[in-house]
């Protein structure tokens, strides 16, 4: 939608008064104050529970011609509309029915902003981590005039980056093995979130950023060597250019996560519907599925390697190491199983 028109986003959050509920005990409900604690389990359940219908109403609001398109996840939404009149009818509309539920949108991150041009000093819009922009090109290049770039937003970057450097500080006096076994687990998370959009430049300076901070983990164990020794103990060159590595495990850089496109799932269609039909050939394409589990749903048709029944949308699964060596990761050596296949392989195994 972003790549069809140029918007005017309105981003907006709400205030947590309905995080707050009580203890239930005996028959006897105990009001609590403290309300539950922001970014708990509960807590987008609770906020899709309050705000289900939200979006049906603003959009039936709007002939048909002048729809907006509505984001929601749990409680943060934007709203995209060409129209600036339209968009600032359609927040106070928003406003007016969040009333009736006693909520009111946060001032300090409600605000209305453009994605091409400059609007209250400000042009694009964060969301979930990602930065939405557009950009202008030449007519020749895109028929619209700009093109749209969702890449992963500066303030998630410097968060990640922080959490890098506390956890090289917290192993600032352990050996490199320990190390690697926490950053490669962050690493794989923060590359599967963002890989769906333009990052390719973002991995490239994180794999940089990280080279540097790992240099100065080595000069520091090492203090009376210069940092060309320190780079000829703790990296190796492979494939033409220098890992992170101990001899066995080697830090996974960011730029080697491929990019694959996000395709969005259609708003009528629901993983507990049962239309199998349309989520299998999804399970594909979801980016959070590591290359390995992606090659072996491929191989086994989406078919468990036990009960050889399909796997659904919503099933648990487990890599199974057939000859139960953790090490081999080849990927003759490996077979997806669902969880209670698995638990009773491991069975059958032991008996």
């Amino acid at each position: 939608m972003l790549t069809k028109l140029s918007t005017i986003p309105v981003i907006t959050d709400l205030v947590r008064g309905w995080r707050k509920a009580g203890i239930f005990e005996k028959g006897i409900i105990a009001p609590s104050e403290a309300g539950t604690p922001q970014g708990g389990v509960v807590s987008p359940l609770l906020a899709n529970i309050a705000l289900h219908g939200m979006e049906a109403a603003l959009v039936e609001s709007l002939p048909k011609s002048r729809k907006p398109a509505i984001i929601r996840y749990a409680d943060d939404f934007v709203i995209l509309h060409e129209d600036l009149a339209t968009l600032r009818k359609l927040k106070t509309q928003a406003e007016e029915w969040l009333a009736t539920l006693g909520l009111n949108l946060k001032t300090v991150k409600t605000r209305i902003t453009h994605t091409l041009n400059k609007h209250e000093g400000n042009v694009g819009f964060d969301f979930l981590g990602f930065t939405v922009r557009q950009f202008p090109t030449s007519k020749r290049h895109a028929r619209l005039g700009f093109k749209t770039f969702i890449k992963p937003s500066k303030l998630s970057q410097q968060r990640h980056l922080a959490e890098m450097a506390d956890v090289i500080h917290k192993h600032r006096g352990s050996n490199q093995t320990a190390l690697l076994t926490e950053l490669n687990p962050k690493v794989r998370g923060w590359t599967n979130y963002y890989r769906v959009c333009t990052a390719k430049k973002v991995f490239d300076r994180m794999d940089n950023q990280m080279h540097w901070k790992l240099l100065r983990w080595a000069k520091r164990r090492h203090p009376h060597k210069h940092y060309g020794w320190c780079r000829e103990r703790y990296w190796q060159r492979k494939r033409q250019h220098l890992d992170f590595c101990d001899g066995n495990a080697t830090l996974i850089k960011y730029a080697e996560a491929k990019i694959r496109r996000h395709v969005k799932v259609q708003g009528t269609q629901s993983p507990f519907d049962g239309d199998w039909a349309y989520w299998l050939p999804r399970l594909h394409r979801d980016p959070a599925l590591s290359e390995s589990v992606v090659l072996l749903l491929n191989r086994q048709k989406c078919r468990c390697g036990k009960c050889s029944l399909r796997f659904r949308a919503d099933d648990l699964w487990a890599v199974h190491h057939i000859d139960r060596n953790r090490q081999n990761n080849q990927l003759s050596n490996l077979a997806l199983l669902h969880n209670h296949c698995h638990d009773e392989v491991h069975r059958e195994l032991c008996s």
